[in-house]
């Protein structure tokens, strides 16, 4: 499958600062701009920015950033699942994992999340993707945002419904080992039939269940 990429650009103005949302950005945008010290939700910064630099390289690999000046304050990446998850089971070449959404601290709550995603769906090729993201409360920062668990769940499927992603069921065992993970999912109206049966089989290894 060949894999388009078009750029998109949008500069917003919030809270006193002027943040531009780029992508998909190439890994010599990522690496020429500096990275701010609170994207350290997955890895150290230093690491973070060198992964993200490494998916941009990636045929399907999507790195879309937000910066403020010249200092990186949040990204979302999008690439293939990891070879050892259940994911990549199907060989899909059309199944893209929106791996990783993380803005810095002092940048939350003014809908950077949001924007970001929103300039990741104005490239029209995304239409030929099954996209799909899994939570995990283990990954969230209750501490840091103050919300429970269950309330974090809503602010994230809020988030992802920005781009019409939707809650699907999946006998995935880590998402099913505790009741606020869930699977998301949005199929791209470019998307064959034979590539969601193809993910219905992916999804459930019981064939009873769908």
């Amino acid at each position: 499958m060949e894999h388009i990429k078009k750029h998109h650009m949008r500069s917003i103005f919030k809270s006193g600062h002027r943040i531009t949302v780029e992508g998909p950005v190439q890994a010599e945008e990522i690496t020429r701009l500096a990275f701010h010290p609170d994207l350290d939700a997955f890895r150290r910064p230093t690491e973070q920015q060198e992964a993200l630099a490494e998916i941009a390289a990636l045929p399907e690999g999507r790195i879309i950033i937000a910066h403020e000046n010249e200092t990186i304050i949040g990204y979302v990446t999008f690439h293939y699942a990891d070879d050892c998850e259940r994911w990549s089971e199907g060989n899909m070449t059309d199944l893209i994992e929106l791996g990783a959404i993380e803005v810095a601290d002092d940048y939350r709550s003014l809908g950077i999340g949001r924007e970001m995603l929103l300039t990741a769906l104005e490239d029209q090729y995304m239409e030929n993707y099954i996209i799909f993201t899994t939570e995990y409360y283990w990954h969230w920062d209750l501490k840091g945002s103050g919300l429970n668990v269950w309330d974090y769940r809503k602010m994230m499927e809020k988030l992802m419904q920005t781009i019409d992603m939707t809650w699907y069921a999946t006998d995935d065992p880590e998402i099913c080992s505790h009741p606020a993970n869930c699977l998301m999912v949005r199929i791209g109206s470019q998307v064959p039939i034979t590539s969601e049966e193809q993910f219905d089989r992916v999804r459930f290894r019981h064939r009873f269940m769908y």
